[in-house]
């Protein structure tokens, strides 16, 4: 038989979960010490251990929580549609921005990337059922580039900020975000003609062919 936790270890668990975010995010996991994640929540060294374990397993439930969060504001934005709550949804993936950074970045987070492939393909699913033309890559593949092209302004986020000169985790810069994606995706840079005789230039170098 188990018992509930006590909700002051709920709140101890959630302040040690914040505090190694934060310490991840801007130290990466190697530096991050246990000692001053434990400092930074307000606990003891051994109430980290007590809760987690290990450093890793920290991150592991940093990880789930992300993944947790970021599924819930995918639902929202499938259940209402629209760019403001697509906006919404970015904005409120600031405070974690740093964290889901450093972690890609490490080439860890594979949990994160793998969730957020899964609904793209919902998106693309969706979206598959307007297209003229037939799609000449599988689903997953498509949504997985498209996953790592999202996420790209996550990790470059002092540069894309830079360039578009405001912090893109304001109302202000969020919606010059969005105007800029919006005029990227409503415009091809190639033509289905163009697309056709690539991928047939393609075909000729895969067999091996003069192009």
């Amino acid at each position: 038989m188990t018992t509930a936790p006590e909700p002051e270890d709920l709140t101890a668990r959630a302040r040690i979960r914040d505090a190694a975010m934060r310490h991840f995010g801007e130290h990466g996991f190697e530096r991050a010490t246990i000692r001053a994640i434990a400092e930074t929540a307000g606990v003891s060294s051994g109430l980290v251990r007590h809760h987690f374990g290990s450093k890793q397993a920290l991150r592991d439930a940093c990880d789930e929580y992300l993944s947790r969060a970021i599924s819930r504001l995918n639902d929202q934005a499938h259940d209402r549609r629209g760019v403001g709550h697509i906006a919404e949804a970015r904005i409120a993936m600031g405070p974690y921005q740093r964290y889901l950074a450093r972690t890609l970045a490490e080439g860890a987070g594979a949990s994160i990337f793998d969730d957020m492939v899964r609904m793209a393909e919902e998106w693309v699913e969706a979206a598959d059922e307007d297209r003229p033309d037939p799609p000449h890559v599988d689903r997953k593949s498509r949504a997985t580039v498209a996953t790592a092209m999202g996420l790209a302004v996550a990790i470059l986020y002092p540069h894309v900020a830079r360039g578009l000169g405001v912090d893109l985790y304001t109302p202000e810069g969020d919606a010059k975000l969005s105007r800029t994606l919006l005029d990227i995706y409503s415009q091809p840079w190639i033509s289905p003609a163009e697309a056709a005789t690539l991928r047939a230039g393609l075909d000729k170098f895969e067999r091996g062919e003069p192009r």
